[in-house]
């Protein structure tokens, strides 16, 4: 019998046991009773129908019934099953973890349309119910995903500034307010030198002079630098890494915690237990996305 092996089983077949005679024990009472009885006793001046009732004591046995329920209520929430044992949620995400960690070994060596492919697939399931499946946020109904990790995007947070995102703790930081910057060439200069610079984006090609004057702007006084650092990587509580802008592990806090943006609100996506390589494809996906003209 090795599913006795389990605890859990062995308390539920315990409680059976002892419902069952419990059940038998009084079961035997109440019928002996029931032949002995006789109709002696106050009754009370409830009367229904002809029918009255007898003003009894509540039975000992009901009594102790309850005390005993009360402290193994105390015990169960205490010491016992939900605090000090078995989980099956535990149980799923220690299993979940383990399909994942197999899982990227299975696809540790993914060329890139793969990886694009397999995160198209996560993305039409998952994502496109809101982004669309273009990406490009339905009309504004949710952001527009073809600005994901290019210059549209950091001079789309500028212009209009962001909620921020939530650290380990859950806690929520980094919230930037809109028109920091207002002239259009500042800001498209500080995008430039952030991609180029800060993110070290080589897919594409930035100009040289927008760069220079975008890292002019970036550690001018009360601008960028005060809360992103002096090199984009951030402050604890303060501002996220900007180094980390469109990337993975962006991607990764995103869909751990949600996002309030300024369209709407994106919920975690904890629960679905993506692997580092699920992210990782629907990272790529993500980027290869572009505006249809």
């Amino acid at each position: 019998m090795d599913w006795l092996d389990d605890h859990i089983n062995l308390i539920g077949l315990i409680g059976a046991v002892i419902i069952l005679l419990l059940t038998i024990a009084v079961g035997w009472f109440y019928i002996k009773k029931m032949k002995t009885e006789t109709n002696d006793g106050v009754l009370t001046g409830h009367d229904w129908d002809g029918i009255r009732e007898f003003s009894n004591d509540v039975p000992v046995g009901y009594l102790f019934a309850l005390f005993g329920v009360s402290l193994w209520a105390i015990w169960y929430i205490l010491f016992g099953y939900p605090l000090n044992s078995y989980s099956q949620i535990g149980e799923y995400n220690e299993e979940s973890q383990a399909y994942s960690k197999r899982f990227d070994s299975l696809y540790a060596n993914l060329d890139s349309e793969k990886l694009k492919l397999m995160g198209e697939q996560l993305f039409l399931v998952q994502c496109a119910q809101c982004h669309g499946i273009t990406a490009e946020g339905i009309d504004g109904k949710a952001q527009n995903l073809t600005h994901w990790g290019k210059l549209d995007g950091i001079m789309d947070t500028i212009r209009h500034g962001s909620m921020g995102l939530k650290n380990d703790e859950g806690e929520e930081y980094g919230a930037m307010p809109e028109g920091l910057l207002t002239e259009e060439k500042d800001i498209q200069a500080v995008a430039h030198y952030i991609m180029s610079e800060i993110v070290g984006d080589t897919n594409n090609t930035y100009d040289e002079e927008l760069v220079k004057y975008g890292k002019e702007i970036y550690h001018g006084e009360g601008t960028c630098f005060s809360c992103h650092g002096d090199n984009g990587e951030g402050m604890e509580g303060v501002a996220p890494s900007l180094q980390n802008y469109g990337k993975t592990e962006f991607l990764a806090n995103v869909l751990k915690y949600g996002k309030k943006g300024n369209i709407g609100f994106m919920p975690s996506f904890e629960y679905l237990g993506l692997s580092n390589k699920e992210v990782e494809a629907l990272q790529s996906f993500i980027a290869s996305r572009h505006k249809i003209q």
